[in-house]
């Protein structure tokens, strides 16, 4: 068990006073089997009126109303978490699912819906053939084909960190070979939908202890990964960044059909077409 703390700050600096519309907060860490909320707070200058609701995944979404106009938008949040997901997990798939190819169920099929559906174009199928080179025969290990696929995006792909807002596409990243945890995220997620499987992209922080991990140049930073429904096991970690399985160092804040869906703080102002100068982000995740 780890009791680790998170602390993400977004502040937003505007040459001249603006009114800011309301913000979308996404900021507040999971609860799950591996991972307990012991408390979080948000704070917001200037005061705003903040009202709180769960989205269609199950995440917190909150949002923040101003009364207010400002040069400055600060948004502050902690949070402290017993991070409890074994190093090496053990999943009981079900024994339909345990080779590939299998289907789901019609009930999986059905609830699982858009979450299987391919979400970028691919019309030279360049996509399509790289994730049928993952199969090694009409009859394979399902657990060790979403590996291999998980090793194959980092064996691939150069790790490159990017501040800069937005994804790649995964074709994109294939023809680049680099990128960043994001694009790590979304190759690995549409390559396993490609074969038909359910996959859900999560955001979330790495907690980075002995800073051996990558995606972050401290003892931790904010992350992107991956989970795969699996019958009977579930939906399963996958971080294609670091080749890893399972929950442990990671903290999930949002599951999400699209990356898009999952940006931490989102929202617009009303004023001088110049006004916006610089949006800073500090996170510090420590034990």
């Amino acid at each position: 068990m780890s009791k680790i703390r998170i602390h993400h700050r977004t502040i937003y600096h505007y040459r001249y006073a603006v009114n800011l519309r309301p913000h979308r907060l996404m900021l507040r860490p999971r609860e799950s089997p591996d991972l307990r909320l012991l408390s979080h707070e948000v704070s917001i200058t200037p005061q705003a009126q903040v009202s709180w609701a769960i989205d269609v995944f199950g995440n917190a979404v909150a949002t923040a109303v101003f009364g207010e106009m400002t040069d400055v938008l600060s948004v502050d949040s902690v949070a402290l978490v017993d991070l409890i997901a074994a190093a090496w997990p053990v999943f009981a798939i079900a024994g339909s699912a345990l080779t590939f190819p299998f289907r789901y169920s019609a009930e999986e099929w059905t609830d699982l819906g858009a979450l299987t559906a391919r979400q970028y174009a691919d019309p030279s199928q360049q996509l399509q053939r790289w994730a049928q080179g993952f199969v090694a025969s009409n009859s394979t290990d399902t657990l060790s084909l979403l590996k291999d696929i998980s090793a194959g995006v980092s064996s691939s792909i150069s790790y490159q960190s990017r501040e800069a807002e937005g994804t790649q596409t995964p074709t994109q990243t294939l023809d680049r070979r680099w990128g960043s945890c994001r694009d790590f995220a979304i190759l690995f997620a549409e390559t396993v939908r490609c074969l038909g499987f359910g996959a859900r992209i999560v955001s979330g922080y790495l907690f980075n202890p002995d800073q051996i991990l990558l995606g972050s140049q401290n003892q931790g930073a904010t992350h992107a990964w991956v989970e795969v429904f699996v019958p009977g096991a579930g939906w399963i970690t996958f971080d294609p960044t670091n080749r890893s399985m399972g929950g442990a160092n990671l903290i999930p804040v949002a599951v999400t059909r699209d990356i898009a869906q999952s940006v931490p703080v989102a929202g617009s102002f009303v004023g001088a077409s110049d006004a916006f100068i610089s949006m800073d982000v500090e996170v510090e995740v420590s034990a």
